[in-house]
């Protein structure tokens, strides 16, 4: 017997110890029963001197199962012990992995050698997050995680889909070398290292981008910008169109003449007129609509680059004549979603598109519209112009199943079950953007797949407070994905596992989606705070113990886990390219 009771309050109870403590190893986190005849209630200890220990009480034991919680309070005749393995096996779960349904997760710190498995359903059929400072072992978790999951048992998740956006590209040190273990498991990389590239360079093809995905690559802020945006991406398969629809030409020379029209309605002056004409017809033209179309006048024929022609007195004396040739081939009642089939096209071509779509929103005729519109046009412009153009200059045409197909198959056309996205080399903006393109593409396929759940994906960012944050997107597109996806994924399999070292600058409402959590050591007051306030069912104790954890230990709770257990992970086989610079070797 450990004691007897001498005061319950709230959910916590005093007892007077029975037993010597001094020779005794710690107590503290370890487990008791207060049995009262058939009824056993747990509790853990919380504190403890040489006279008294304060027990939490933290749930029920019945003949069969583990009960979080508890209905009734223990009586002061309750006999008070320690736990013994089999009722310690219903909190903590059996040691030895049995089948598939299971993986090992890390050894408890507080029962020496105690093997600690979760079930794999609980654990990735939810959203997770992983939480700690740097230099914590957040890197080291996702890689043993992962490890355990591939080579932990006999089952090999060969149907899985796990894509990992590497901030700093360190994983793929830690998992290329999967298959040499199964010959089954596969894994692929993605680079954005055009230099030196250390896998398959990254190629979203345009076609697949929507209003939205494109918005995010021109760092859209203000909701006003999204009309110029959708306009340009209904013209751009348009005229970057080469196929046989029977009237494609009328298409084509109806948006030119609107075009050709704003600018001889918009009361500029001659000189500016004429430039902007020949831009346009210079950049776009058919047989029919060009610089050198031949326009029949009584007595003469001119081309219509010669009907600009300004005169001595500053005007283009053929103003009418041209506005006449021009508007015949404006046809009203032209449906432009007909003619807008999805085509392969490069930034190069949307620039271009787009520069028609500010034409039409009136940006040669209103100040106000140039302000928040031309910025659109400059940042294209600058993306179409950089080395990030590489990523999405793909030509080839190809829906969202042959896209994701191609992400998660080999070069020897093998499934792969992991894919490593690595980010390091493109400015957070950009990164920021490829992560929400990726994840919504991934999330819209699952959407609309009519097997709801049949194709389970798992998105897991690295550096998760740079890229899923409380920023403009709801104001501005109505929605964030990421919010989007830790409210509605589950039900579509699509899990997101957050690994940050800030939780505080995380999107409040994804991480309150999270249904487990494994948190390492955090130290900053402010971070501490906010997972007090976001993290449901975490205590004042397990706060305080976060400050001193090792590394590599954490305090796993949630879904996954009966109660908040204290964990060491073990090293990952191989490591990720996590470890801190070696700086004697360096200077010395």
């Amino acid at each position: 017997m450990l004691g007897k009771i001498i005061k319950i309050e709230n959910n916590d109870v005093i007892i007077k110890l029975d037993i010597d403590i001094s020779n005794q190893a710690s107590l503290i986190n370890l487990h008791v029963i207060f049995e009262d005849g058939k009824n056993k209630l747990v509790g853990e200890i919380k504190k403890a001197d040489k006279e008294y220990a304060t027990i939490t009480i933290v749930g029920e034991l019945t003949e069969l199962y583990f009960l979080p919680g508890y209905s009734k309070k223990p009586s002061f005749k309750s006999v008070i012990r320690m736990i013994n393995l089999d009722e310690l096996q219903k909190i903590l779960g059996d040691q030895q992995i049995k089948d598939n349904t299971q993986i090992y997760f890390g050894t408890s710190t507080i029962y020496s050698n105690y093997r600690v498995n979760v079930s794999v359903n609980q654990f990735m059929s939810n959203h997770f997050a992983i939480i700690g400072n740097t230099g914590s072992g957040k890197s080291f978790t996702v890689a043993r995680l992962i490890q355990n999951i591939f080579v932990g048992s006999s089952y090999a998740p060969l149907n899985s889909n796990i894509f990992i956006f590497d901030a700093y590209g360190e994983y793929t040190n830690a998992f290329s070398k999967l298959h040499d273990v199964n010959p089954l498991i596969n894994y692929k990389n993605f680079t954005t290292n055009l230099d030196y590239p250390d896998g398959e360079v990254l190629q979203i093809p345009l076609s697949l981008l929507n209003v939205d995905d494109i918005a995010h690559l021109l760092g859209v802020e203000n909701s006003n910008q999204l009309p110029i945006i959708e306009k340009a991406l209904k013209l751009v398969n348009i005229l970057s169109s080469n196929n046989d629809l029977e009237n494609i030409s009328e298409y084509k020379n109806d948006i030119i003449a609107r075009a050709i029209m704003d600018v001889l309605m918009s009361g500029n002056e001659p000189t500016t007129i004429r430039d902007q004409i020949t831009a346009v017809l210079t950049n776009f033209n058919t047989k029919e609509l060009s610089l050198e179309s031949k326009i029949h006048q009584p007595g003469y024929v001119r081309t219509l680059k010669q009907c600009l022609f300004i005169d001595r007195t500053g005007k283009i004396q053929e103003m009418e004549t041209v506005v006449d040739f021009v508007s015949q081939f404006v046809k009203d009642g032209l449906d432009l979603k007909r003619a807008s089939k999805p085509v392969p096209y490069t930034l190069t071509d949307l620039e271009k598109a787009m520069d028609f779509a500010l034409i039409s929103e009136g940006i040669l005729k209103s100040n106000k519209v140039f302000d928040y519109a031309n910025i659109l046009s400059v940042r294209l412009h600058s993306l179409a112009n950089s080395d990030a153009a590489v990523y999405f200059n793909s030509t080839e045409l190809m829906s969202k199943e042959m896209f994701i197909r191609k992400l998660i198959t080999s070069v020897e056309g093998k499934k792969c079950q992991i894919v490593n996205f690595n980010i390091n080399y493109v400015d957070d903006r950009m990164a920021k953007a490829i992560t929400k393109i990726i994840s919504r593409l991934l999330f819209s396929y699952s959407t609309e797949t009519l097997e709801r759940g049949k194709v389970p994906f798992h998105i897991i960012i690295e550096e998760a407070h740079r890229y899923v944050q409380n920023d403009k997107d709801t104001d501005i597109l109505g929605y964030n994905i990421f919010d989007r996806i830790t409210k509605e994924g589950r039900k579509y399999a699509v899990l997101l596992g957050l690994i940050t070292q800030r939780p505080s600058e995380l999107s409040e409402t994804s991480i309150s989606q999270c249904s487990n959590f494994v948190i390492l050591r955090m130290l900053h007051p402010r971070d501490l705070d906010y997972i007090r306030n976001m993290v449901p069912n975490i205590s004042a104790e397990i706060l305080e113990q976060l400050k001193t954890l090792a590394p590599g230990t954490c305090i796993a709770f949630g879904s996954a886990f009966k109660l908040p257990i204290v964990l060491k992970i073990d090293k990952p086989d191989p490591e990720p390219l996590s470890n801190n610079a070696d700086i004697v070797n360096v200077w010395y």
